[in-house]
């Protein structure tokens, strides 16, 4: 019986939560245990919305941890990771800076068997340690602290980027899609050109794929998924279609966003839009995915934005 400690259960734990508990009740004999581990104050909240959440995982049949990352050394998490197999980190970044190794490290130190980082993202290997002001600097130095210890078997999972993302309007790659019925015009830009392509994956299908790794294949290495792949001219394109008329496009070429990183060293989103801009790293083939290896289903671009209508 595989026991499988989960670590967060926000926009990415919550679908590979979902998808372990569907998968898990219908893996008789091995019925492996899925385990949240959660914050105390959240597990003890008077919040209605926080004990509705609570519930619903519990009505999966997931079972809960109390334990904080934020302030618990890696010593003191690995006394809590020791009875676990299988441990997938959906933490993200809101841990801060030296979260990502600090789990790394008790998760190595507790003898896991298999480990499941925060790596849902882009291609760390190519884009390296100090692309975009060193923005993955600490991603990269987790993939090479697991690759120099063999305690503990890892599996990383390469998604791209969520593809809600893309139409987040804080980017700034697609603007006003939310208020699309209107008579506002819609804006969609090219980071770097309109060649440019960029990998996107929904959390519901990472859940899927992640979920079918654990229980059923258990993989080793750098895999890779994909919902789609689209340069932004063809983005422009499926936005067009999606509203009935033209948008504005315009280019931010690369050369523009260094020199606005350069002015604002520290900007997080001006960090993204150069890397994304530099084109290396951020997007590949959906041939060679394991989603399409394996068969899973996903959702591109034109079905996202079908699936949310008119307007975001």
């Amino acid at each position: 019986m595989s026991r499988v400690l989960v670590l967060g259960a926000g926009e990415l734990g919550l679908p590979i939560l979902q998808s372990l508990s569907h998968l898990a009740s219908t893996s008789p004999p091995s019925h492996p245990t899925i385990t949240l581990l959660i914050r105390p104050t959240t597990l003890s909240s008077p919040s209605p919305s926080k004990s509705r959440d609570i519930a619903h995982l519990r009505d999966l049949g997931i079972a809960f941890l109390a334990a904080d990352i934020a302030t618990a050394t890696a010593k003191e998490l690995a006394t809590h990771f020791k009875d676990f197999d299988i441990i997938v980190s959906c933490t993200g970044f809101a841990g801060g800076p030296g979260t990502q190794l600090k789990l790394a490290h008790a998760v190595c130190e507790a003898g896991v068997g298999h480990y499941y980082p925060w790596q849902f993202g882009v291609d760390y290997d190519i884009i390296g340690p100090d692309a975009a002001n060193g923005i993955f600097r600490e991603q990269c130095e987790v993939r090479r602290f697991l690759r120099g210890q063999e305690k503990t078997k890892w599996t990383i999972v390469s998604t791209g980027m969520f593809t809600s993302f893309l139409f987040e309007p804080f980017f700034g790659v697609v603007e006003g899609l939310e208020t699309a019925g209107s008579a506002h015009e819609v804006v969609v830009r090219a980071l770097g050109n309109w060649e440019n392509k960029v990998t996107v994956t929904t959390p519901e299908d990472i859940g899927k794929v992640v979920s079918r790794l654990v229980l059923k294949d258990q993989r080793t290495g750098v895999l890779f998924t994909a919902g789609d792949t689209v340069s932004y001219r063809r983005l422009a394109d499926l936005v067009e279609a999606q509203i009935g008329r033209k948008v504005l496009r315009e280019v931010w070429s690369l050369d523009s966003l260094r020199a606005e990183l350069q002015a604002n060293p520290e900007n997080q989103i001006l960090k993204y839009r150069c890397l994304f801009a530099e084109a290396k790293g951020v997007s590949w083939h959906h041939a060679s995915t394991v989603n399409m290896e394996l068969n899973i289903k996903t959702t591109d671009v034109q079905g996202f934005l079908h699936s949310k209508g008119p307007a975001l």
